[in-house]
């Protein structure tokens, strides 16, 4: 699905990527581990060319994204659902969903608003509440559903769990795990929670000051318990 060889970003003069190397599989669910600042955000960003200067090879189904803006990767099926959620304040649930129609590509059909209530039926009785109506655990509910309406092939979730209550980012992972089953979605989950990636993912990447100190799956993440000491304490 995503393969991702020497990747470098930056800011500036300011380097935050350093030769990233990464795969996510069709339909696999992959976590993006590491603390604040590590380089998960721009990492993601980097994949849809939105903000950090890039270079190296990213590939979406075998077609490279090198010198395409980032409308284009989202039509290719990129979608990012970001750390701050960016909910539209003055639209209501409904219309939030419904803007992210503009990102769908001329093969995929658009997700109506009813499928996104059978796959979070919380949001039903959201639909006409105006953004700034919500609670942060709904406005990360409503923003994943979102990122889901375009039909994308790679979902890509910044932190999810952030700022939400143990339960609700519970609730909010087994309904990502939930859709990905539903759906046949492929998913990268950038977290500090261990707890929430695990829920929705079986591979893992662990990121340090810009750089991969760790990659496999859960079993050998668990097998190595100096890996959270050293790169996931605070």
């Amino acid at each position: 699905m995503l393969e991702v060889r020497d990747l470098h970003a930056q800011y500036g003069d300011s380097r935050v990527l350093f030769g990233i190397d990464l795969s996510v599989p069709t339909r696999g669910g992959v976590a993006l581990l590491g603390r604040n600042g590590a380089g998960k955000s721009t990492l993601m960003k980097s994949l849809l060319d939105a903000g950090p200067q890039s270079r190296g090879e990213v590939m979406l189904n075998g077609q490279p994204l090198a010198g395409l803006p980032t409308e284009a990767r989202a039509r290719m099926g990129l979608a990012l659902v970001p750390e701050d959620r960016r909910i539209f304040t003055t639209l209501t649930v409904r219309q939030n969903l419904e803007l992210a129609w503009h990102a769908a590509g001329k093969d995929r059909p658009r997700m109506q608003v009813a499928e996104a209530v059978a796959l979070f039926p919380m949001l039903a009785t959201l639909l006409d509440r105006l953004g700034y109506q919500l609670s942060g655990g709904q406005q990360q509910l409503v923003a994943v559903a979102r990122g889901l309406m375009a039909s994308p092939r790679l979902l890509m979730l910044d932190e999810p769990a952030e700022g939400l209550a143990p339960k609700v980012a519970h609730d909010l992972a087994r309904e990502v795990h939930a859709a990905r089953d539903k759906l046949g979605l492929t998913v990268l989950v950038a977290e500090q929670s261990i707890a929430y990636a695990r829920q929705c993912t079986e591979y893992v990447y662990l990121l340090d000051s810009g750089a991969l100190v760790f990659s496999g799956d859960w079993a050998a993440f668990d097998a190595n318990p100096e890996l959270k000491t050293r790169y996931l304490a605070v």
